[in-house]
């Protein structure tokens, strides 16, 4: 039996889709300022983690520490920033942001610091290479 899942429009409208893991649908946030992830388990009516069922909630971190390892070894982070604030976004979304000690807002958080920067079509295709080569073999 399929299960309902829509993307939150807000979502859809700042991110490229790289992929699906078993439970979250991940996604590339349209900055290139930094290396930008967001898990978003495919769930309907979920907001925070702890709404998931126990089995749901264990894979999403086995998703989350993937992919976090992964891109903290693809782009030499100093640090992974990995949240799940949805104070704007009400669906569950975990952002996983590759930081270094040369990005433009370290060490502070990257919300509401600077404008986006969207990569060019060129750098777009780049990175979603990198991360579905890196993630998925593909």
């Amino acid at each position: 039996m399929a299960r309902m899942f829509t993307l939150h429009p807000q979502l859809a409208k700042d991110a490229f889709v790289v992929g699906e893991f078993p439970v979250s649908l991940l996604l590339l946030i349209n900055d290139c300022q930094y290396p930008w992830c967001v898990l978003v388990p495919q769930r309907e009516s979920i907001s925070e983690i702890y709404q998931l069922d126990n089995a749901t909630r264990v894979q999403v971190l086995e998703e989350s520490c993937r992919l976090a390892s992964t891109m903290q070894q693809l782009y030499a982070a100093d640090k992974m920033n990995v949240a799940a604030l949805g104070n704007v976004v009400p669906q569950l979304h975990i952002h996983h942001i590759a930081r270094q000690k040369t990005d433009p807002t370290w060490p502070m958080p990257v919300w509401g610091k600077l404008a986006a920067q969207p990569y060019t079509d060129a750098e777009r295709d780049a990175r979603l290479q990198q991360l579905r080569r890196a993630l998925f073999n593909k």
